[in-house]
């Protein structure tokens, strides 16, 4: 099967356990299979839902999910060619100097491999925890994804917003390429705000008339910000689970129908067990969509 979409793999972060060397292997294998990235999926701290019941969000305090940037620096250094993303890091619940600090850092260690994939959350426990409002968090975004590209590219920053303030400071080193910044989610408020300040799209819903619908917008979204669709990127994610190799394929077939650039495939959720199952998932789905 012939495809324009740039393939990549998501790091079975709640499953892989806490070897090292199970990451690596699977970083590894990816790489070797020719994916061209990975992703790794995020959250600080998992509530317990018998306490906090109006949470309902997939992921509880018995979910484990090793932390994004430490593990991305570690997999960095165990990989040559592979492209390395956050989708997503939940953006307004930390702080947006040491966050473009730690993005930058892992830019200049891996040769600029990285995007920074990020989102708003759901999880009001964990912005409670890291001392964030969750009310604010979709306006506070757009302030921070300002401020985080000033700080890559200017040596000394004067800036003063509605939250933030920084006064003669700045971050060295500072990543020699732009580190692109995507956008997850499919709120209205937040396709625009991608559409006006992101270099690509993660969507969170599967390729039906519902995602065209949502791309149409965006791409009216970007026409509106004077921005090229061309060079915007957009990338889904399949999953393993309950799939074959014909859904596989047609289900990459619709999302490249609607606009995708790129697709990535999560193995989580499958019954899988070790490290190895993980990695025959990810050759299968690969092989699967280029026969």
């Amino acid at each position: 099967m012939a495809t324009q979409l740039t393939l990549g793999a998501v790091l079975p972060t709640n499953e892989i356990g806490s070897d090292a060397g199970a990451i690596r292997d699977f970083a590894q294998a990816v790489e070797q299979m020719g994916f061209a990235h990975l992703l790794i999926y995020d959250h600080v701290l998992g509530a317990d839902t018998r306490v906090h019941r109006d949470l309902t969000g997939p992921y509880t305090k018995d979910d484990p999910f090793h932390e994004v940037l430490v593990t991305l620096g570690y997999i960095a250094g165990v990989t040559e060619r592979l492209k390395l993303a956050t989708a997503v890091l939940v953006l307004p619940q930390r702080q947006t100097a040491l966050v473009a600090k730690q993005a930058a850092q892992l830019a200049v260690l891996s040769g600029n491999r990285f995007r920074l994939g990020i989102g708003s959350g759901w999880n009001h426990v964990e912005y409670e925890a890291l001392g964030e409002n969750f009310r604010n968090r979709g306006r506070r975004q757009e302030e921070q994804v300002e401020l985080m590209r000033r700080l890559w590219t200017e040596e000394v920053v004067d800036f003063e917003g509605e939250f933030h303030r920084v006064t003669a400071a700045g971050i060295e080193p500072r990543p020699s390429a732009p580190i692109e910044v995507w956008f997850g989610g499919h709120a209205e408020p937040q396709l625009r705000r991608c559409a006006r300040m992101g270099d690509g799209w993660f969507p969170v819903t599967p390729p039906t008339q519902e995602a065209g619908e949502q791309m149409q917008r965006m791409r009216g979204y970007l026409a509106d910000a004077g921005r090229d669709a061309a060079s915007f990127g957009v990338e889904p994610q399949a999953r393993f689970a309950g799939g074959n190799p014909e859904l596989w394929r047609s289900h990459l077939e619709r999302w490249e129908g609607i606009g995708a650039t790129a697709i990535s495939i999560a193995t989580m959720g499958a019954g899988l067990e070790g490290v190895d199952q993980h990695i025959d998932a990810v050759r299968q789905y690969r092989e699967a969509v280029l026969a």
